[in-house]
């Protein structure tokens, strides 16, 4: 009998990664074969990639519209090779503005949907629930107040916990990270995390830039720049200014936080990495004029950062949009650097959110989830 085939989709940098650890943890328990959309990543997991989620990869309600044709051809060829392989189920990974339109399509072919970490339409787009009852079998939630969500609008749902607490780790020590990238360990490092997505960089590197030139003319600090997977080191270069200590490193994020002091964080995923790491942080974010108008009128919650979500209040401040500008990022940055009681006030609210994300091995759980449902 030949094993039983899954698609798999997922769009973007971190479902790239969150994917490639379900694929690998359910060849192993099932043997079945995996195809669909992603990265690298999955690529190294042996998923059959029939589409590149590079091609879609965008941030914003108005900056998706130039990315329409490929994202059209994507659910074409997604479509398409459902229809001929006949997939057990179908697992789509985050990215709602792409998965949403391809379990509509796989849907109507009859295959079963189950969204693994789910979108955050309570967030912003409650009445895509009804959407999620309809084209959903299963979802498997990381953050657990979202469980109570699903639940009181009958969507079958299992919180399965966070999959960064088995593997965001340093592996080297503040001195060590020093040392291999020419660093002094005794002056302040601060650790820059701008975001994956090109759009992220460009619209956010030229604030934090001129954030840390304003802090470096009268400031002894070292600045770190992580790039995350797909972003080359000399992307980021070219934001470094005359007399602008930039210091790129590739591969090296989670040693990156844990070496610095305090971290600009670009508001996602990363923002968790940095709370698993217990570093203190200052959250960033901007979209287009006209997405962050659009916006408005549809985020329902107070606060954008997932750890301040969490908790229910602020524990990282936030710059988005029209606060984020140069000069309030030095002052929340010169905060944290100059205040030791700030840095340690926020490390322990950062150990409260761990608490909350669950024990470990979250990718097994689902993984015996979606197994049991083959």
């Amino acid at each position: 009998m030949p094993p039983p085939q899954i698609l798999i989709s997922a769009g973007e940098a971190s479902s790239d990664m969150y994917a490639s650890r379900l694929a690998a943890a359910l060849q192993k328990l099932t043997g079945a074969h995996l195809f669909g959309m992603g990265g690298p990543r999955m690529r190294a997991a042996s998923v059959e990639l029939v589409a590149d989620a590079s091609t879609i990869a965008v941030v914003g309600i108005t900056e998706a519209f130039h990315r329409l044709p490929a994202v059209w051809r994507a659910w074409r060829t997604l479509e398409r090779e459902a229809a001929r392989r006949k997939p057990a189920l179908a697992i789509t990974v985050d990215s709602p503005g792409f998965n949403f339109g391809l379990a509509r399509r796989l849907k109507k072919q009859g295959v079963r949907n189950v969204y693994f970490i789910s979108p955050q339409i309570w967030a912003w787009r409650r009445r895509r629930m009804k959407w999620m009852q309809r084209r959903f079998e299963r979802v498997l939630v990381i953050f657990p107040f979202e469980e109570e969500i699903y639940r009181k609008a009958s969507v079958a749902v299992d919180f399965v916990g966070h999959p960064l607490i088995d593997f965001v780790q340093a592996k080297m020590t503040r001195e060590e990270f020093a040392a291999r990238f020419g660093l002094d360990a005794k002056r302040p490092i601060v650790a820059i995390l701008p975001g994956s997505r090109p759009s992220e960089i460009r619209r956010s590197m030229p604030i934090i830039a001129e954030a840390c030139a304003r802090l470096q003319s009268d400031c002894d600090v070292q600045f770190v720049v992580a790039a995350a997977p797909g972003v080359s080191e000399a992307s980021l270069d070219g934001y470094a200014r005359r007399g602008l200590n930039f210091k790129v490193v590739e591969g090296f994020t989670y040693d990156a936080l844990a070496a610095a002091d305090c971290a600009v964080v670009s508001s996602g995923t990363a923002t968790v990495e940095a709370t698993l790491l217990g570093t203190p942080m200052v959250i960033v974010y901007r979209v287009s004029r006209l997405t962050a108008a659009i916006a408005r009128r549809m985020v329902k919650t107070p606060f954008f950062g997932m750890v301040n979500l969490i908790l229910g209040r602020q524990v990282a401040t936030e710059l988005i949009q029209d606060k984020f500008t140069a000069e309030a990022l030095e002052r929340e940055l010169r905060r944290l650097l100059d205040s030791p009681e700030a840095r340690e006030r926020q490390r322990s609210e950062l150990a409260a959110v761990r608490a909350r994300l669950g024990p470990s091995g979250a990718i097994e759980r689902a993984a015996d989830i979606i197994a049991a449902m083959l």
